[in-house]
């Protein structure tokens, strides 16, 4: 059973749940005082914020981190972005980590040329590199630096320690980019949601089922979106810290900002276990504490869960499933053809029921931050002893997180039954979450303990006539439909008293090969650049009026930035921003690119047909104060991944603005912003189309105001007034978007 309070909540002394409606009542009896204000502060949240936050006001906070993580899809630009504001060295320890272009097959030479530029920043400036195959960045972060009361931020959505008492954000790589030059990473004191579980998972249910019943139950509600999913109660006792582990990483997925758990003798055990336990500390709610949402779990509740597709808030459980197979999978083939817009994909989910109803899937992979754990593995591992996948087209991968992992695996066996039931073992790699590795068959339907099932995150291009799906579910319950030939099959088929061996971390794998330099930069060093690595292109700043033609308009509930910028085989070219930026929006709108391109070709003759119009508009205006750019409409983009690629792909063609909406996620706006675009809202519906051109005047001056209501204007023939907004923004954000971008924001400040 899952309950979401409608509400506030007292907890009282780390069990007692206490509606706020029900606050007096519960007082009086008590005969105490529920002070609500004063209560807030009762969180582990709030005490780990307030230990990192630099400023005196708790409303606005200004934190600074302990510790930074970037993969190598990530970190080249990032270095490349700090390097053009003057940074002289990593001034935290910054993990740089090889798991996500770890193939060295698309592009040449491109993906080996990022590592090796990776591995010369670490020595040039005192970082911490993991090359290819010896760790996913969450796992490595996991084992070497999170710890008790600490504070990390990371260049990838699923940056999530919670469960190790670590308060991890994941975001673009601006904000990391603010670290690196000893700035802060500044927002409004985020609401905080209590986690209550209660009661423990039953056999054959493993982390990614309670997962997604979470998220199944507070995504589309938007319960916990931009807040903080505090986890407490008695139920965190009844799971070991590697299972914790694998729920935590999918808080991401409920589009909240951060997670932190209650810690215990086993939170102690782990970081023991990893030679760390002088980071351990007890951290626990207050004696009373007050959240603003509260979730209630029953964790013996919780049933062999699967979210399909196309988005990990699509949960069924497995038995509710197949039920009625058929049907509900005719509605997912329904929403296939409204998202691909193209009546000649021939895709099919219902033909994977065969005639006695069973549901047929071609592919099962564990992997990642999220599958890939030592112990999701070990009861893979024991499900298919002396069991087999079968020779027909089903396949199994697995993808230990981590060497030393992998190494345990090995030594106590579990590699061996895997591989002797079938499946492939691989090293530590991320590809099987963003379609960088082990894409499907056209028309198939893949299984996967990994984080994501968007559209085509799979690596399928539909352009090419290719269209794939993926269904998420726990290791265990994979298994299960392995050991079945590929018949759909929940866990708890297979669910006895096995007990997971108990773990030895043998770090022999990173002292051998991961290059630790923190604080011992070699300034003198040079970069090594390959030839795809290119500098940021020069863009202008913001000019006082601004003249948006509309080059993109999407209508779906959520646009996701796999559709603003795929994954998989772009991620090769993410050193080069205009390289990548040829790949904006090509699988939902592959016209956006030329249609972004022409307005930078053709800035004067757009102007010039305007301009009569704007000076009835803004007398006296000379053309020097109009700004042409592109702009898109989503109704409610960015949920997904921290890239920022998602926002600069836009910004190097043109772009200077976003209008949706909501925004899904605060990392996207983020990105928005720091690449200098205007993240303006609407609340009514927009009344524009595709190659409509907006004039928005004053807009400096908009931004230096309350920015509730700023008038703009469709130009043309159906000439309109419409209404815009833009939600709070810091000072320091509204002056990184009048500059043009945060490279230039800090260039003037070096200046």
């Amino acid at each position: 059973m899952i309950k979401l309070y409608d509400g506030g909540a007292f907890l009282i002394n780390g069990k007692d749940i206490v509606p706020e409606k029900d606050a007096s009542g519960a007082a009086a009896a008590a005969g105490r005082n529920l002070d609500k204000e004063e209560a807030r502060k009762g969180t582990i949240a709030y005490g780990i914020l307030k230990a990192h936050n630099t400023s005196d006001n708790m409303d606005k906070l200004k934190i600074k981190f302990d510790a930074m993580a970037s993969h190598d899809i990530t970190f080249v630009g990032i270095v490349q972005t700090a390097k053009a504001s003057g940074m002289k060295e990593f001034p935290i320890p910054y993990v740089l980590t090889n798991c996500h272009n770890s193939l060295c097959a698309v592009g040449g030479t491109i993906n080996e040329d990022d590592h090796m530029f990776g591995l010369s920043a670490a020595k040039k400036y005192g970082g911490i590199y993991v090359p290819p195959h010896i760790a996913v960045i969450h796992q490595y972060m996991r084992e070497r630096h999170a710890g008790c009361g600490r504070m990390i931020i990371g260049s990838d959505s699923h940056t999530r320690y919670g469960a190790l008492g670590t308060m991890a954000v994941g975001e673009g790589g601006g904000e990391l980019v603010k670290q690196l030059l000893r700035d802060t990473y500044d927002i409004s004191y985020p609401g905080v949601v209590g986690v209550y579980l209660d009661g423990k998972p039953a056999p054959g249910v493993g982390p990614q089922d309670i997962a997604l019943a979470i998220i199944g139950a507070v995504f589309k509600n938007g319960y916990v979106k931009n807040k903080v999913m505090e986890f407490v109660g008695p139920g965190v006792a009844s799971m070991e810290c590697d299972y914790r582990n694998g729920v935590d990483v999918m808080t991401t997925e409920t589009t909240c900002l951060s997670s932190i758990w209650r810690t215990d003798e086993k939170t102690k055990a782990f970081l023991t276990v990893h030679g760390r336990g002088d980071d351990y500390r007890q951290l626990d709610p207050e004696e009373v504490a007050y959240y603003d949402g509260m979730i209630y779990i029953d964790l013996s509740t919780v049933k062999p869960m699967i979210a399909l597709p196309f988005h990990p808030s699509n949960t069924y459980e497995i038995e509710e499933f197949l039920a009625s197979p058929a049907d509900i999978l005719r509605e997912i083939e329904k929403e296939a053809a409204v998202i691909q817009e193209n009546p000649d994909l021939e895709f099919s989910l219902t033909d994977k029921v065969d005639a006695s109803g069973k549901v047929r899937v071609q592919q099962g992979i564990i992997a990642g931050c999220a599958g890939g754990t030592y112990s999701s593995i070990c009861e893979a591992a024991h499900i298919l002893k002396n069991a087999n996948c079968g020779n027909d087209e089903f396949t199994l991968s697995v993808y230990p997180s981590s060497q030393p992992v992998f190494m345990e695996l090995v030594k106590n066996g579990a590699i061996t039954d895997l591989m002797a039931a079938g499946a492939a073992i691989k090293t530590a790699f991320c590809g099987p979450c963003f379609g960088a590795g082990d894409t499907p068959a056209n028309n198939a339907l893949s299984i996967r303990h990994t984080t994501r099932n968007f559209p085509n995150r799979e690596g399928s291009k539909p352009g090419n006539g290719q269209l794939s799906a993926v269904a998420l579910m726990d290791a265990r319950s994979i298994a299960a439909t392995a050991a079945n030939g590929g018949v759909l099959t929940p866990a708890t088929a297979f669910a006895d008293d096995y007990v997971v061996p108990e773990y030895s971390f043998d770090e022999s794998s990173y002292t051998s090969r991961v290059y630790s330099g923190f604080g011992k930069g070699q300034g003198e060093s040079e970069l090594v650049y390959g030839p795809n690595i290119k500098d940021w292109p020069e863009l202008p700043a913001l000019s006082d009026n601004i003249l948006l033609k509309v080059c993109s308009r999407i209508m779906d509930p959520v646009t996701t930035t796999d559709e603003l910028i795929p994954s998989g085989e772009t991620s090769s070219f993410r050193s080069n921003p205009l390289g990548l930026a040829e790949f904006t929006l090509s699988r939902r709108d592959p016209e956006y690119v030329a249609r972004a391109k022409a307005v930078k070709t053709d800035e004067t003759e757009i102007l010039e047909a305007a301009f009569g119009e704007i000076s009835g508009i803004t007398p006296g205006a000379s053309k020097e104060d109009v700004e042409v750019g592109s702009v898109i409409y989503c109704v409610k983009p960015g949920d997904g991944s921290a890239r920022e690629q998602a926002a600069s792909c836009q910004r190097v063609l043109g772009g200077l603005a976003n209008i949706c909406r909501e925004y899904a996620t605060k990392r996207y706006r983020s990105n928005v912003m720091n690449w200098g675009m205007v993240p303006f809202q609407m609340a009514a519906e927009p009344d524009f189309r595709v190659g409509d051109l907006i004039y928005v005047p004053g807009i400096k001056e908009a931004l230096a105001g309350d920015m509730k209501s700023i008038k703009a204007y469709v130009l043309g023939e159906n000439a309109h007034e419409i209404e815009l907004f833009i939600s709070d923004m810091t000072a320091e954000e509204k002056e990184i978007v009048k500059a043009g971008c945060l490279i230039n924001y800090n260039k003037r400040r070096m200046e």
